[in-house]
């Protein structure tokens, strides 16, 4: 208990949630940075922590890559997204040197860094702090859950694609959940379906409901399904703000409609 209330680490977080997945590809990082960039338009203050070590992604979908992270008498300074300092985030990415940098380290040098980020990095007052993970059940996880586990994170959002094969995997991570006593916010089915760039039609590229049907078996919550479509990608791609600039497209209100059950999870 100690811990909790030394200066520099998450005393200042009123809730967290971990991106969870047991497989790549499925689009955890998209998954992670839209919700908070959600959650910032619902006038709350958020972090990303970006715990991928080998894949450091979100500072490019956010343009903030090749920032340099300072140092203060409580930690680490997360990079700032915005001018308002609504949006803050740290991640692997910003310690490298060269952009394409690979990270060549062994299990304990990772979760020595995982546990690092969580109690040296001094975010302030965060109504949310967003932990994006890389896939699987293994080091890394265990490491960020342990580490944060003194802090009460609200708990785990799954993130699937519609596929038979991914929502086998996305099972494991339930498994996982369980045994290491991280409650299940919901499940997202990402990629569920691509919205044409021309006529905005849906086609089910994959299949459809596979995380749906897995959190009826589950018994979790549904969240609910985003498209894929080019110009969340494009966003993405560009560091824009998909929210803002993009609010006629299908994935908009999927988006905006997980981010709303979050609030609602959590009234503050």
């Amino acid at each position: 208990m100690e811990a909790a209330v030394e200066p520099g680490n998450l005393a200042g977080v009123r809730h967290i949630i971990l991106v969870l997945s047991g497989k790549g590809g499925v689009g955890k990082s998209t998954i992670s940075t839209e919700l908070a960039l959600a959650l910032r338009h619902a006038g709350k203050k958020v972090g990303i922590l970006d715990v991928d070590l080998c894949g450091p992604s979100i500072p490019h979908m956010l343009k903030v890559q090749g920032q340099a992270v300072h140092q203060c008498d409580g930690g680490w300074v997360p990079v700032f997204v915005d001018q308002a300092q609504s949006i803050s985030l740290m991640s692997v990415g910003f310690l490298l040197e060269k952009p394409d940098e690979a990270v060549v380290w062994r299990g304990p040098k990772k979760n020595a860094l995982i546990k690092q980020f969580v109690s040296d990095v001094a975010w302030g007052q965060l109504d949310y702090l967003v932990v994006d993970t890389p896939p699987g059940t293994s080091d890394e996880h265990m490491a960020a859950v342990d580490a944060l586990r003194p802090f009460s994170p609200l708990g785990a959002l799954v993130v699937t694609t519609p596929q038979a094969v991914s929502v086998g995997d996305v099972r494991r991570e339930l498994t996982f959940c369980r045994k290491v006593g991280l409650r299940v916010i919901g499940i997202v089915e990402n990629m569920s379906g691509f919205v044409c760039p021309h006529c905005a039609e849906c086609t089910n590229v994959f299949s459809r409901g596979g995380g749906e049907e897995l959190a009826r078996h589950a018994g979790v919550p549904f969240l609910g399904s985003v498209p894929l479509d080019p110009k969340l990608t494009r966003s993405l791609e560009e560091g824009r703000d998909f929210i803002q600039e993009f609010p006629s497209s299908p994935a908009f209100p999927a988006l905006s409609s997980i981010a709303e059950k979050i609030l609602n999870e959590t009234p503050i």
